[in-house]
C-alpha cells in the first residue's frame, strides 16, 4: 500500500486482520479524504445511486470492522480491504481520485503480468523483503508458508467458513496449540505495538517452521476427515495445532531453549544500524 501516498497526509484508520493477511480501511477516512464531504453517510448513499452494480454489492465491498474512534472508544464502522477500497475509488469523481485510478490501472497490469505468470508475483514479494534486509533463507521459509497457508484458507473457503469472524477463530485455535498462545497474545509477546505489523514477518526461521506445521497438519486433517461446518474445522484446527505443539515441545526438551523468542524485525535504531553495516561497502584496507 506505499503506493497509495495520499492515505499518508491524512489520518486513515486501518487494522490488521491476521487470519486474511490483508489491511482494512476505514471507508470513511477515506471518502473524507477523496472527496471533502461533510457528511459522507450521504455521499455514500449518492455514491451507490450513481452506481447500480456496487451499490448491490456493497455488503461484498465493504464490511464492518471494530476500530478506534478520535475519542478512544471502539466501534465497529464499514471498512474495506486494498481490493474494496481501489474498486470505490474507481467510482469518486473526484481529482484527489486520480492518483489512485493510475495507481489502480498500474497494479492491474501487473496483476494481469502475474496471472500469466504466476513467478512474478513471487519474485516481487521476494525483492520487497530484500529491501527490508531478510535473509535469502529467512524468504525462502516466509514464501513456502504462504503457499501453505493459502492451501488451509482455500480448504476452509470449500467448505463456506466466513473469511474474516471464523478464519481468525480457527488460526487463533492453531496458533495456541502450537506456541500455547494466540496471534494477539504473540504480538504482545514480541512487543508488536502496532496493528499493522504482520506477526509472521517477525517470526525466526523455527517460529515459522512451526506455524507451518501446524497450518499443513489442519490442512491434512480437514481433507482426510471432510470436515465441514464450523465446529469440526474448529476441532482439525486444534488437532493439526498440537501434533506442531508436541513437536515443538519435544524440540525445546532436546534443545534446552523456547522456540518461541521475543526477537523481532522492528526497524529500531539497532536494527537499521545493523543493516547499514551490512550494506557498507567492505574496506580496501588489510
Amino acid at each position: 500500500m506505499k503506493g497509495l501516498v495520499l492515505f499518508e497526509e491524512r489520518q486513515v484508520r486501518r487494522v490488521w486482520s491476521e487470519a486474511e493477511q490483508k489491511w482494512y480501511f476505514s471507508v470513511q477516512d477515506v471518502l473524507e479524504i477523496l472527496t471533502g464531504s461533510a457528511d459522507v453517510k450521504q455521499y455514500v448513499k449518492k455514491l451507490k445511486s450513481r452506481d447500480p452494480e456496487l451499490g448491490a454489492n456493497w455488503g461484498t465491498v465493504c464490511t464492518l470492522v471494530a476500530m478506534t474512534a478520535a475519542d478512544g472508544k471502539t466501534r465497529k464502522i464499514q471498512a474495506a480491504s486494498a481490493e474494496g477500497l481501489l474498486r470505490l475509488i474507481q467510482s469518486v469523481p473526484s481529482q484527489k481520485a486520480e492518483p489512485f485510478k493510475r495507481w489502480l490501472a498500474k497494479v492491474g497490469y501487473e496483476r494481469l503480468q502475474e496471472i500469466e505468470n504466476p513467478e512474478l508475483a513471487a519474485r516481487r514479494m521476494r525483492e520487497i523483503y530484500r529491501q527490508k534486509g531478510y535473509s535469502e533463507t529467512w524468504i525462502e521459509k516466509r514464501m513456502r508458508g504462504i503457499a501453505v497457508r493459502d492451501e488451509l484458507t482455500d480448504e476452509w473457503k470449500k467448505r463456506g467458513l466466513k473469511e474474516q469472524t471464523e478464519y481468525a477463530i480457527l488460526t487463533a485455535e492453531i496458533s495456541k496449540a502450537t506456541f500455547g498462545m494466540t496471534p494477539k497474545e504473540y504480538r504482545d509477546y514480541k512487543g508488536l505495538g502496532r496493528l499493522g505489523d504482520n506477526l509472521r514477518d517477525h517470526m525466526n526461521d523455527l517460529e515459522l517452521i512451526f506455524t507451518m506445521l501446524g497450518e499443513a497438519s489442519t490442512t491434512e486433517i480437514v481433507r482426510n476427515t471432510d470436515a465441514l461446518g464450523f465446529s469440526k474445522n474448529r476441532r482439525a484446527a486444534r488437532e493439526g495445532g498440537r501434533v506442531a505443539g508436541d513437536a515443538r515441545k519435544a524440540l525445546e526438551k532436546k534443545s534446552g531453549r523456547r522456540v518461541s523468542t521475543k526477537e523481532n524485525y522492528l526497524e529500531t535504531p539497532e536494527r537499521l544500524k545493523r543493516l547499514r553495516d551490512k550494506e557498507a561497502p567492505e574496506s580496501d584496507q588489510p
